[in-house]
């Protein structure tokens, strides 16, 4: 999901290894890798075409973002789902976002305000695909999602606040499409709103518009049983 980071300004490309992890956890964040799959360096090796001492490394990233667990002397697992888990992640996503979202509505400037329209426009041409019954690009709908909530909160002004965001997105993403959640048109509805509401730069609007977006996609999910409680 997030811009792939480019070792040094020569123009050269990620190392093999970078790619590895950045395949991996893209399979755990859209569920290619289930929640509780067991992780076989031998099978993953396989798969992902690379040593198993490679594997291990990009293994131990995983473990510290909270994207996969260690069964002691076992191995690895990818981090399994949970009601009271879910909370907690929006939870912090809801702090974090808010709090950027209303820094950045007090200093984007007129270039701000043309990447929060148009990551807006990206977004809101998938969701009417979505609201017709078009499901085939769920990874681009989120992508666009995704760009547009960083769009909005990228004049806050802080690196730190940015990236420990984008750490949260991706877990809070994770469970998003694990139950598979869209909410239809009031998800596009807030969407809209916290469009509205940005431009104006009315930031007390925008943040309960958050608030609510956020809370409400947790209750849904926790209706749709998708996860365990």
């Amino acid at each position: 999901m997030r811009t792939a980071r480019v070792l040094d300004q020569t123009g050269s490309t990620e190392t093999i290894g970078e790619k590895t992890y950045r395949r991996i956890r893209s399979d755990i964040i859209f569920g290619r890798l289930a929640p509780g799959q067991k992780l076989r360096l031998e099978r993953l090796s396989t798969q992902y075409e690379t040593s198993i001492a490679t594997l291990r490394e990009l293994l131990n990233r995983l473990l510290v973002e909270g994207l996969i667990v260690a069964e002691g002397q076992r191995g690895f697992e990818v981090m399994p789902v949970s009601a009271d888990r879910w909370h907690e992640i929006a939870a912090m996503r809801e702090l974090l976002e808010g709090h950027a979202l209303r820094q950045s509505i007090e200093s984007g400037d007129v270039e701000w305000e043309g990447r929060v329209v148009a990551a807006h426009h990206k977004l809101a041409t998938l969701e009417k695909q979505l609201l017709s019954g078009d499901r085939s690009q769920t990874e681009t709908w989120k992508r666009y999602d995704w760009e547009f909530h960083h769009a909005l909160i990228s004049c806050c002004g802080s690196k730190a606040l940015l990236d420990a965001h984008s750490a949260i997105f991706d877990k809070y993403l994770r469970y998003q499409i694990i139950a598979v959640v869209f909410r239809g048109e009031a998800a596009a509805r807030e969407h809209r709103e916290l469009l509205k509401a940005a431009l104006k730069r009315d930031a007390d609007a925008a943040a309960d518009v958050l608030v609510k977006h956020i809370r409400d996609c947790v209750q849904h999910t926790i209706k749709s049983g998708a996860l365990a409680s």
